[in-house]
Formats: structure tokens, sequence, C-alpha cells
């Protein structure tokens, strides 16, 4: 199987991009619901969290409540490191997890959604990786128009991540998302049909 990491800011048409490959055939692995399941009262992430951030962070269910620990970790940069380091390594094993049951369904190509795929180290459970861009005010505004966000915070939230530059230099794949939708989307058909043809050579195998 061979497994495209997926990346990009916010706002930057990534999550539009992964549907386009699912469209495809390609099995959809998203970060964002692996954090959602890492959280869960019946993993061992939920403990360490609650160990690191206390009671006052558990709802009335037992699950942890997502906002108050943001609260706690979005205004702290070093509570925030800590955080990571908790459920970034419980994240990949749960990723690394799912990519091999994709493996035994037999999909032939897997994608793994995340924006963090450089930041947390995860790029090496892909084979290449594709990012997906649009100029940071592009990005902010749409990112404003869906969240609720002023224009200002939702600018100062793309451009505290990852550089669009530093991103596209460690990936394999390009994709331009400041553009008509159909533009992008060619773009994806175009580079679909040529992963199509390198995995039909003797040479195109997982993991090289």
């Amino acid at each position: 199987m061979y497994v495209i990491g997926l990346t990009g800011g916010i706002g930057s048409g990534k999550s539009t991009v992964a549907q386009m490959l699912e469209g495809k055939g390609a099995a959809l692995l998203s970060a964002d619901a692996v954090g959602h399941e890492v959280y869960l009262l019946d993993q061992p992430a939920w403990r360490e969290v609650v160990e690191a951030f206390g009671q006052r962070i558990v709802a009335q269910d037992g699950a942890i409540d997502r906002k108050k620990l943001g609260a706690i970790v979005f205004s702290d940069p070093e509570q925030l490191r800590r955080l990571n380091a908790i459920t970034h390594p419980r994240m990949k094993e749960m990723m690394r997890e799912k990519l091999e049951e994709e493996r035994t369904r037999g999909a032939r190509v897997a994608v793994l959604e995340a924006a963090l795929l450089f930041d947390a180290g995860w790029d090496d459970l892909t084979d290449e990786v594709w990012v997906t861009m649009a100029p940071p005010e592009v990005a902010a505004a749409r990112t404003a128009e869906r969240s609720g966000l002023s224009l200002e915070e939702a600018l100062a939230r793309v451009k505290a991540q990852m550089s669009n530059e530093e991103r596209a230099a460690r990936s394999q794949v390009i994709i331009d998302t400041d553009c008509p939708l159909e533009r992008t989307r060619k773009q994806v058909d175009e580079e679909w049909q040529r992963l199509l043809a390198r995995l039909e050579t003797p040479s195109a195998r997982s993991g090289v």
C-alpha cells in the first residue's frame, strides 16, 4: 500500500483535496479524527492528560473537556508543548495501526491528512507528501468565513503555523488552491494519474 501524506495550513483547502482523493478510491485517514479518539476515556492518553492538567479539564461524563483544555494550552506555548508531548506519539501509533488495517483490507493507496504532519514528525508514516497551498491572506479569509473569527485573528493563526515555503520544500507534490475549484481538481487529477503511473513500475513500492 502506498501512503500519501496530505498537509497544509488552516484554510489551505486540505480537506477539499482529501475528499477529491477519497473520491478516486484512496483510503482516507484524518489526523483530526484520531485526535478526537486519543482523548476518549478508554485511551491511555486520557489518564496522562488529566494527570498533567488536573481534574478541571474533566467534564461531568468523565470525558476531557476540549474547550477547557484548549483555553489552557493555546494561551501558553509551554503548556501546548506539554500536551503535544503526550498526545502526538499516541496519535502516531493509532495512525500507524489504522494504516495497517487499510493495508490488510487491500487498499492500494491511503491518504493521511494531517496539518501537523511535519511538526509532529508523522511524515515517516508516508511514502510521499502532498501539500495544499494558498497565500496567507486567502487562507485567513477562508478561515474567518467558516469559523466566526475576525480576519485579524484568523491571519494570526495562519502565520503562527509552519510557512508555505517550509512545507513546500519538504513535499513532493504542491497543489495550488488559490484558484477556481475546477483548477484545483485538475491538478489533483493530473497528480493522481502520475502516481498511478509510478505505481505500475516495479520500483514503486511502499517505503521507496
